[in-house]
């Protein structure tokens, strides 16, 4: 039976109350996060279905009906919630564009192969009425090709144009999931299959998981990946000396973590001579203090929760082993030689706090010759790029343009 009215109103304004003000208390951070991601990234088709709900209530019940007058005051409180978080996912463009205006500079949309038209800049409301959907007839998927031996944890899938390509840029997408769980199904598709259609070659990858394998194992098999990539991409139409890093939180923390460790062969057992060097790195809500060598209490909980535990091997004791946290922090690998970075984050992260992101972004700013864009975003939770929404679209555009400045600067200079 369905709940009562005013009961199903309650409920829905309780769910935009937590995604407007995300309680920071940690032993609820991961409901809190399900909650407000999902209520944010969806908040036009919930006002649609709120309204929807009250039109319907209202025609079968009339507004003498018991609980009416409670559940359409709860319904309006929902619907003006639901509409500032869609007003403040709108404001992603502008954060986006500041960004990369920053590190760029004012000029550079001119620079790209094909400069912003209105329609790139504008909400594809077409494209996010249904946001679950994923065949494309632009884009052709790959699937499950091995990139080293070991299974199913090694195996990636392609995605290219429909259009046979040539040359192509590649992206490189890494999976998050606290190292523990996931795959490659899982994040990233909406920027992948954008990139294609709009001419790239993007490879999505697996990678062994943690507690079974421990650190590290899973920037090993990334590197691996990217080896694979250099040997393999140009049969799929892409270009081996261009290979961009993307990833979310985990994956995020691995992406980063490829920039900063380019041809580290301690990180490259077996095979010490494969280019691993990436040309740019854009993590979106990335983990960067592994060793918790900031000082802030919630890098500390996780070292001792989560990555002393289950991620490394639990007789790496984080005190007498520190030197091993460290080589795995992004946090403590930044240098003059990072290529360019541009660095996402959500200001409600439920997750991995902002302040993360902030600190990372200044130590590699005062070290990098590259550009260093960072985009914060108002309001946007850990995850918000899993699939299209107001705000990850804006975000996609944005990163589609900082990657095309990127490569054309880097062909210019290679030639």
């Amino acid at each position: 039976m369905k709940p009562a009215f005013p009961a199903r109103r309650a409920v829905q304004l309780g769910l935009t109350a937590v995604a407007l003000r995300p309680p920071r208390r940690r032993s609820s951070s991961i409901p809190v996060f399900f909650a407000a991601w999902l209520t944010d990234e969806l908040a036009p088709h919930l006002l649609a279905l709120t309204v929807a709900d009250a039109v319907q209530h209202v025609a079968r019940h009339g507004l003498r009906a018991r609980g009416t007058k409670a559940g359409l005051a709860l319904t309006a409180l929902s619907a003006v919630g639901l509409g500032s978080l869609i007003s403040t996912a709108r404001k992603a463009r502008g954060e986006v564009e500041s960004a990369l205006n920053e590190a760029l500079g004012p000029g550079y949309s001119q620079r790209l192969t094909h400069p912003p038209s209105p329609k790139d800049l504008a909400t594809p409301w077409g494209q996010l009425a249904l946001p679950f959907r994923t065949r494309d007839p632009e884009v052709v998927r790959e699937r499950n090709l091995p990139y080293a031996e070991g299974g199913k944890r090694f195996l990636l899938d392609v995605f290219r144009p429909a259009k046979p390509v040539t040359g192509a840029p590649v992206l490189l997408q890494i999976h998050g999931g606290a190292w523990t769980i996931g795959n490659k199904d899982e994040q990233g598709q909406p920027l992948m299959r954008h990139l294609a259609r709009r001419g790239w070659v993007c490879v999505a990858i697996n990678y062994p998981l943690a507690p079974a394998n421990r650190w590290p194992a899973h920037v090993v098999a990334a590197k691996r990946a990217l080896a694979w990539i250099r040997g393999n991409i140009a049969s799929y139409g892409g270009d081996p000396g261009f290979v961009a890093v993307t990833g979310g939180s985990a994956g995020g923390h691995l992406a980063a973590l490829l920039a900063l460790s380019q041809n580290d062969p301690a990180l490259q057992p077996g095979f010490a001579d494969a280019d691993t060097s990436v040309q740019a790195c854009v993590p979106h809500y990335g983990v960067y203090d592994i060793a918790a060598t900031s000082g802030a209490e919630e890098s500390r909980y996780r070292l001792e929760s989560l990555l002393a535990r289950r991620v490394f091997s639990p007789d790496r004791d984080p005190v007498r082993f520190l030197e091993d946290y460290v080589a795995a922090s992004p946090l403590d690998r930044v240098s003059a030689d990072a290529p360019p970075f541009f660095v996402i984050h959500g200001r409600n992260d439920s997750l991995v706090p902002v302040g993360e992101a902030r600190e990372f972004v200044r130590r590699l700013r005062a070290v990098s010759k590259q550009p260093v864009a960072y985009a914060e975003l108002a309001g946007a939770q850990h995850a918000f790029d899993v699939f299209p929404s107001i705000r990850s679209a804006h975000v996609v555009r944005g990163v589609e343009r900082f990657l095309d400045h990127t490569y054309r600067t880097w062909a210019a200079a290679d030639r």
